[in-house]
């Protein structure tokens, strides 16, 4: 049993940036990281080559490293919203969410008034509704109460009722866009975030892509160097 403990921890390998060993599982080959991550890992430890590994922690530190050179060297100084996106590609994270569930969770009773008010303030039913009142308030007071009218035309009180209505409803209508504002910005910088990363998931994808196909191809053109060095072994050996 010691020997066979022995045997396995001398089989795992070793990160070539940290010097502890791991499990294959949390470890990365040469041939899988991409060419601008391999930069810095050479830079920061000399012997980076082929039938070397690399540990994910240290993997993922390099990588936001070589984003954060990215973003700076195309847009300057990153802001909060790029580096939210960094530290989600180094801890694996999604950055997608729903601003609204968010905003509706922090809501007060207030605030969903606001909204309830809004919502039926700019339906049909609203229109409607309130229009079947202006009817029979006028009616009433021109015809069915012509004698003793409780609102004589000019409609003095109902003109100041509706004044006292757009007075109310104005702000709270207000309340419910300034909250329709705060979803829609932030919205925009969900959107923005997953924009980000998907753009420099994708541009790192391209890189290592071409780097696995460039190592394939060196690869190829030794194997076929090697076939015909044995048919011209082969050929000379007949002759």
């Amino acid at each position: 049993m010691l020997k066979t403990a022995k045997s396995d921890t001398a089989a795992r390998p070793v990160c070539h940036v940290c010097g502890q060993a791991f499990a294959a599982s949390k470890m990365r080959p040469w041939i899988s990281v991409r060419p601008g991550v391999s930069d810095l890992i050479s830079r920061a430890a000399s012997g980076w080559a082929e039938g070397k590994y690399i540990c994910k922690p240290d993997l993922a530190r390099f990588r936001r490293d070589y984003v954060e050179n990215l973003l700076e060297d195309e847009r300057g100084e990153l802001n909060e919203l790029d580096r939210q996106v960094i530290n989600s590609i180094e801890l694996g994270q999604i950055v997608s969410r729903n601003p609204s569930d968010e905003i509706d969770a922090k809501a007060t009773i207030g605030e969903r008034t606001a909204d309830k008010v809004a919502e039926f303030g700019g339906s049909w039913t609203f229109i409607i509704s309130f229009s079947v009142v202006l009817i029979l308030w006028i009616t009433l007071n021109v015809v069915g109460l012509a004698a003793q009218p409780f609102d004589p035309y000019p409609f003095i009180l109902l003109n100041l009722v509706l004044s006292c209505l757009a007075a109310m409803q104005a702000p709270v209508i207000m309340m419910s866009q300034r909250r329709q504002e705060t979803k829609d910005r932030l919205r925009a910088e969900n959107d923005y975030r997953v924009n980000l990363k998907a753009e420099l998931e994708i541009r790192q994808l391209h890189e290592k892509i071409d780097h696995q196909l460039a190592h394939q191809w060196e690869k190829l053109a030794e194997l076929q160097q090697i076939q015909i060095e044995l048919l011209e072994e082969t050929t000379d050996g007949r002759r």
